[in-house]
């Protein structure tokens, strides 16, 4: 890892009435949209759906990192992730995520030290850190036989 700070551009444009381009050094560019919630036309990421989606992908990358220096072996991970958006004090906002994740771990594998490296990794994701709204996460682990 490289010493800190880090630094992370990102240009967006538009013009009237159009999409928005979002561009980064070294990465493909990216179309959105407002959601439909809000006027868009829905079938484009949008900045709600790409905030939730890099709560997600953020858990996913920290509980790879702590896995490997646990050295913790697993076959697979997914994470549904739901973000609430209110209102609160006339100001709309994220006031919670919710994580839904599922890890299948080889047979012979404790199912506590599964379930602590979730948390580790729920506690350890920089990017719900960077927020004010807070996160729940709900986990399944599943031991997967591997000699069938």
């Amino acid at each position: 890892m490289q010493e800190l700070p880090h630094h992370y551009a990102v240009k967006a444009s538009a013009v009237a009435d159009s999409n928005v381009l979002l561009e980064s050094p070294g990465l493909e560019s990216l179309t959105t949209a407002g959601p439909a919630e809000f006027g868009g036309p829905g079938d484009l990421w949008s900045p709600e759906t790409l905030l939730v989606a890099a709560v997600a992908d953020c858990f996913i990358l920290s509980f790879r990192a702590i896995a490997r220096a646990s050295k913790m072996e697993w076959i697979s991970l997914s994470c549904d992730a739901v973000g609430d958006l209110d209102k609160i004090d006339k100001v709309t906002q994220f006031t919670g995520f919710r994580l839904r994740v599922r890890l299948e771990v080889p047979e012979g594998l404790r199912e506590g030290k599964a379930e602590r490296l979730l948390e580790k990794a729920e506690k350890h994701c920089l990017i719900t850190n960077s927020m004010k709204a807070g996160s729940t996460l709900d986990y399944e682990v599943i031991v997967r036989d591997t000699a069938a």
